[in-house]
């Protein structure tokens, strides 16, 4: 492990709360992590993880910074509500190690948060964590809070798919399984990026927004890790609702092509934990931090971490 290093970056609408970055391993592999500390001196509200998807590392997902829109980064808007919030780069993604010849697969992914979360959790002295995974960063984490239980106090599940019934995203996908099968990465562009934004419903996101996500990503890769790709295509499902014990949160975008209603209403059905919600995001398609509505997205996710602890249980 080595010692945070501190940076301060300037945002639209003023100053942004500033960075730490922080590396940790996973036996040989190196795993970068970006925390963003509450900027509430006290009160604070919990510590997030946030955790990425196939396509892109953690700091564009979660901390783009866009001319003109000072929400842009998620990690910004909850640290100034009093929460420390955390991202970590999955091995093969950004500035976490390439250099193993690893497909980065869900349970890989798993693996990485079991790393990032001890060495947050060691170096904060902070209790379970609040995780939010979108995508295929939603089965890395639930996958997680399966294995680690005891780390998660409250799980979001953003862009989820379970087993893949009813979805045209995954439909076109698998007709690229034996390519994405004959190599460990797939080569990703700035036309694949406008992609994500287009393949479900046109003109959910500006197009500001959509080229500042595109800089951001492609400024660390240029290609992606084929493992959540394969596991998508041919091996959902890859988690057990029933193991999925914690408060749980399923969010769905109206026009999202990865995950059919049907298909997540069953997960959600099977969770044991009567401490849960389904909230489907009008106007939004996958990516949802970079929509024209992320305003929504922000206010059910805070809404859930926020939410009291029951008085009275029966």
């Amino acid at each position: 492990m080595t010692q945070p290093q501190a940076s301060h970056e300037a945002s639209p609408g003023g100053v942004s709360p500033g960075g730490l970055e922080h590396w940790t391993t996973k036996g040989d592999v190196r795993l970068f992590l970006w925390e963003k500390p509450a900027v509430a001196r006290s009160g604070k509200r919990g510590t997030i993880l946030f955790v990425h998807g196939s396509s892109m590392a953690s700091t564009p997902t979660f901390d783009l910074q866009v001319p003109g829109r000072d929400d842009a980064s998620v990690m910004d808007y909850f640290a100034r509500r009093g929460f420390d919030t955390w991202c970590v780069d999955m091995e093969g993604y950004g500035r976490s190690d390439k250099n193993r010849a690893v497909t980065s697969n869900i349970s890989d992914g798993a693996d990485d948060l079991a790393a990032a979360s001890a060495y947050i959790q060691d170096q904060r002295g902070c209790g379970p964590l609040l995780v939010y995974g979108i995508s295929s960063g939603a089965l890395r984490a639930a996958l997680f809070a399966e294995r680690h239980p005891d780390r998660v106090a409250r799980l979001a599940l953003d862009a989820m798919v379970w087993t893949g019934e009813g979805s045209p995203t995954l439909a076109e996908r698998r007709k690229k399984l034996p390519q994405f099968k004959s190599g460990k990465r797939r080569a990703i562009d700035r036309a694949f990026v406008h992609s994500i934004f287009t393949r479900d419903h046109p003109g959910t996101a500006d197009e500001a927004v959509v080229d500042a996500f595109a800089d951001a990503i492609l400024a660390l890769d240029d290609s992606m890790p084929v493992g959540t790709y394969i596991d998508m295509c041919e091996n959902l499902p890859l988690v057990d609702p029933a193991r999925i014990t914690m408060p749980t949160l399923v969010m769905r975008g109206e026009y999202d092509g990865i995950a059919s209603v049907d298909d997540l209403l069953k997960f959600f059905a099977l969770l044991p934990n009567p401490d849960k919600q389904f909230a489907v995001m009008p106007g939004i398609a996958h990516a949802s931090f970079q929509q024209k509505n992320h305003a929504i997205v922000y206010h059910i996710l805070g809404s859930f971490f926020e939410q009291p602890a029951p008085v009275y249980r029966g």
